[in-house]
């Protein structure tokens, strides 16, 4: 499945600055539309470490209205959530009607780094697929939309990111030893997420494969798709849908004049003067 997607995809600095702006517009719009529908919505950002999953969800909230969604960067679970069912913490954070939450990682690390890690045993990970398939299932049955996105680089891209990050003083800290090690076990990682996106593929919670080399082009398909699955929702629900954002009009440019100055007028002597 990942050897398959084009990973040189790219969108022209020109056109993402002409599209972001509607595309957020497009997107506050069917926020409030789906509010007043009540109609719920989970997005989750699953993909490699320095693949972007940090600066899509900044560039996706931006514009949102900040009291209709909820962010929520998953870490290990603490002490207390390891004497709960796995997936407790995470129904905790399902959205209530008309909201939507945002997961920068979520429950499908216990089939990725636990997997990978050895962090969950074999006999668990395994068992976590249905778990998961159900605890999906049972959201879409509830009218909630689950939108599942993969951001996709390679290995030699990781790498180079890896290395520019360790160069800058401000963002240094973001690559620690834990992430070569990941890097080192691309292989292992690759195998754990082909088997985790076709056994958690469904109908009511597909996934999204983002080509990530070109950021533009990542944020541009990340946002063109929630849109479409928002623009779902409502229309079968049978909501109208906000009317499409006008293109902004480009300010008019005076042209130069391409006539010549006139010579200013030399002063005239006085008279009587020497």
């Amino acid at each position: 499945m990942l050897e398959k997607v084009d990973l040189t995809l790219a969108l022209l600095k020109t056109e993402y600055k002409e599209r972001m702006p509607m595309l957020q517009e497009r997107l506050l719009d069917l926020q409030t539309a789906c509010w007043k529908a009540q109609i719920p919505s989970i997005i989750l950002f699953e993909g490699w470490d320095a693949a972007g999953k940090g600066t899509t969800v900044n560039a996706l909230t931006q514009r949102l209205e900040p009291r209709g969604f909820r962010l929520h960067a998953i870490q290990a679970p603490r002490t207390s959530e390891t004497h709960m069912p796995w997936l407790w913490r995470f129904w905790l954070k399902t959205p209530n009607y008309g909201e939507m939450a945002i997961f920068d990682r979520s429950w499908y690390g216990r089939v990725l780094v636990e997997r990978v890690e050895k962090i969950a045993p074999k006999e668990v990970w395994s068992r976590a697929y249905d778990a998961i398939t159900d605890f999906e299932r049972a959201l879409a049955d509830d009218g909630y939309q689950i939108i599942k996105f993969f951001l996709h680089i390679d290995k030699a891209e990781q790498k180079r990111r890896f290395k520019a990050l360790e160069k800058d003083p401000m963002n240094s800290w973001h690559v620690q030893e834990e992430d070569w090690e990941h890097h080192r076990k691309y292989a292992k990682y690759f195998t754990a997420i082909e088997d985790m996106l076709q056994r958690t593929e469904a109908e009511w919670g597909p996934w999204t494969i983002v080509e990530a080399t070109d950021r533009r082009w990542a944020r541009v398909k990340v946002f063109s798709t929630i849109i479409r699955r928002l623009e779902c929702a409502l229309t079968d629900r049978g909501k109208e849908l906000p009317p499409p954002p006008q293109p902004v009009p480009k300010p008019a440019v005076e042209k130069e004049s391409k006539a010549k100055p006139k010579a200013k007028a030399k002063p005239k002597a006085k008279a009587g003067g020497k």
